[in-house]
């Protein structure tokens, strides 16, 4: 990228089963590190490893959920949540997939276009296509930021509870989200991963906790901090 570098030398562990969720500034790296363990294109030139614990590859065993909703205008809600296994070539299972429509609140919006819906609504979507693919890895960039304050913890929970037992990546600006999602967090530097404790609780936690505000107070006061 002309000689830009986006970040130095970092070792990131993202524990099997758990959700690691990663904050910094904008534009330190945070969805190019999601894009790298995804092994999408980069403009970018990138050295080093990325491997599983397992030794296998990661490639058909990751879902991911961009930014974008990238939904296809011409399908319906419905249509694009099965996406995946249409591009397989698998038969789509029609009624999970609408009963995680139901779930994610688009019960009556199965049949609409893209176009016709609010951008939560899209990107609620969005979530339900990741949630189908059942992968046993889950990038998610910024997967809830549409969304207002009570859909949101609603989501979380959804996304919590289908991705139990799950290796999860989770890009996110918000430090509540991350306290309350996180098993790990890390704050992503130009030439560091920085590690975050997390409060002495298992996720999901009580968002109104001492331990859970106090932890969310000090890393949005770092994050303002830190360069």
């Amino acid at each position: 990228m002309d000689g830009v570098r986006l970040f130095g030398h970092i070792d990131v562990h993202l524990p099997a089963g758990q959700w690691t969720c990663v904050l910094g500034r904008s534009g330190v790296g945070k969805s190019t590190l999601l894009r790298l363990i995804a092994g999408l294109t980069l403009a970018g030139e990138f050295d080093g490893d990325i491997t599983a614990s397992d030794g296998i590859a990661l490639a058909n065993r990751i879902s991911v959920m961009a930014q974008s909703d990238l939904l296809l205008p011409w399908l319906s809600v419905l249509e694009n949540t099965v996406l995946g296994a249409r591009l397989r070539g698998q038969v789509p299972d029609f009624d999970r997939a609408e009963n995680m429509l139901i779930r994610v609140g688009l019960a009556d919006h199965m049949q609409k276009k893209p176009n016709a819906l609010s951008g939560g609504m899209r990107q609620r979507t969005a979530l339900a296509r990741t949630l189908m693919e059942d992968r046993p890895v889950a990038l998610l960039d910024e997967p809830f930021s549409a969304l207002d304050a009570s859909t949101r913890a609603d989501m979380q929970e959804l996304a919590a509870e289908v991705l139990l037992g799950k290796t999860v990546l989770l890009v996110t600006h918000d430090p509540a989200e991350a306290v309350r999602l996180g098993h790990q967090i890390m704050v992503l530097t130009p030439d560091a991963a920085q590690p975050w404790l997390t409060p002495d609780m298992p996720p999901i936690r009580d968002q109104y906790a001492p331990t859970t505000v106090a932890c969310q107070a000090a890393l949005l006061a770092y994050l303002r901090e830190v360069r």
